[in-house]
């Protein structure tokens, strides 16, 4: 696969590139060290999977991020950066980006890298944490589905994010039927809405709609975070 990367720091860059083109993960097509030129690059050159810091000089990552993906809705752009922050990782999700790691450890970047190939949303074990919604939570459009989401570290992403003693979780769900569960599963198993109308016999509209009264039922805003918490706590 082709990666570009779109860091402010040059040596950043210069590492990622060694990691991924020494692994023989991929080819890096180019690096740009802020927001604009990204955005340019990107236009002359589209990579497989685009790994975007989020604080750059100018235009930061997650605003070349969403005019890439205005331009190019199946963009893979995956957010590397030193910052969990809530509205940052909202607003990644929001936006349509496949992924949010943190610069913990950069041997972490091959699998989300292959992840995010493969189709799918890749989430650190800090970024599943932050992603717990609260029960008072009253949006419950899916505005922001994605068609695969997985936690990055598999288990250890989950197993890290998980609190056996809070029992909030559990009541979430509670109310599901025994259908919506099912469903529910095949969300967080990371298939998108045809292939779930496929495995359970129903209509792409009917999965849709039970998407749209679990999203209800449970709080939970999008389909992304309905996933990641089931993953979490399930």
């Amino acid at each position: 696969m082709r990666v570009a990367i779109a860091d402010d720091d040059p040596i950043v860059c210069s590492s990622l590139s060694t990691i991924l083109e020494a692994t023989g993960t991929a080819d890096v097509a180019w690096t740009a060290n802020t927001g604009t030129d990204a955005v340019t690059q990107y236009e002359m050159d589209a990579p497989d999977v685009l790994l975007v810091d989020v604080q750059m000089p100018g235009m930061d990552g997650l605003q070349a991020s969403e005019a890439i993906l205005d331009a190019h809705p199946n963009a893979r752009i995956l957010i590397l950066t030193t910052f969990a922050d809530e509205s940052y990782i909202a607003k990644a999700l929001e936006i349509g980006t496949k992924g949010y790691l943190i610069k913990q450890d950069v041997s972490s970047v091959i699998p989300a890298v292959q992840a995010v190939m493969a189709g799918q949303v890749v989430m650190g074990a800090e970024v599943l944490s932050k992603l717990r919604v609260s029960p008072q939570s009253t949006t419950s459009d899916e505005s922001s589905s994605v068609d695969r989401v997985v936690s990055h570290d598999d288990a250890q992403a989950v197993q890290g994010s998980r609190n056996p003693d809070s029992s909030g979780p559990s009541e979430r769900f509670a109310g599901l039927t025994e259908r919506e569960l099912d469903v529910l599963e095949l969300v967080a198993e990371g298939l998108d809405n045809r292939e779930i109308a496929s495995r359970l016999f129903l209509s792409e509209g009917t999965v849709r709609n039970r998407i749209s009264d679990i999203l209800a039922k449970t709080n939970i805003s999008n389909r992304t975070k309905l996933a990641v918490e089931w993953l979490a706590w399930h």
